[in-house]
């Protein structure tokens, strides 16, 4: 019998299993990204809950800056290849009427997750971002399977096949 453990990562935690039947999930993502890496040869998924682009040299994984390198070393600790690693981003959103710019922290949220992966070499598969609507991710680790769903919308696979 496998026992199925559903974590709650909450803003500004990282998380990671290999467990199958375990579920990772982040509720409640605004401008937040929830930032998925998978290796789905070896059934390794984590999740980042993503708040603000950069510590400015604090630590905390509240950052992108903190959190991106944090994820993936815990992912690879737990199995994954950084050569397979594959990322799936949800969130992103502008979630009050501002005219852009330094106020849209979900496109900056965006920019910089998707940066730091460039600088990794992990390739972006999937995402659901920006928009003003907030959303949910949910990360099944059997199959690393990446489901989203958006706030009074229905929900959606981003990655691997429906159950």
């Amino acid at each position: 019998m496998i026992l199925a453990v559903e974590t709650m990562v909450r803003m500004g935690e990282v998380a990671a299993s290999r467990s199958a039947g375990d579920l990772l999930v982040a509720i409640g993502l605004g401008s937040c990204i929830g930032l998925a890496l998978v290796d789905r040869t070896t059934s390794v998924a984590g999740l980042a809950h993503v708040m603000l682009p950069e510590s400015n040299g604090g630590e905390s994984f509240k950052f992108a800056d903190q959190a991106v390198p944090a994820l993936r070393e815990k992912v690879v600790a737990l199995g994954a290849l950084p050569s397979r690693l594959e990322a799936v981003l949800v969130g992103g959103a502008q979630m009050f009427a501002l005219n852009g710019g330094l106020l849209d922290i979900g496109a900056r949220n965006e920019a910089a997750t998707l940066e730091l992966l460039g600088r990794l070499r992990i390739p972006v598969v999937a995402k659901a971002t920006l928009g003003s609507k907030g959303r949910t991710v949910r990360v099944h680790v059997d199959g690393c399977r990446i489901l989203c769903k958006e706030a009074g919308g229905t929900e959606t696979h981003l990655l691997g096949a429906a159950a």
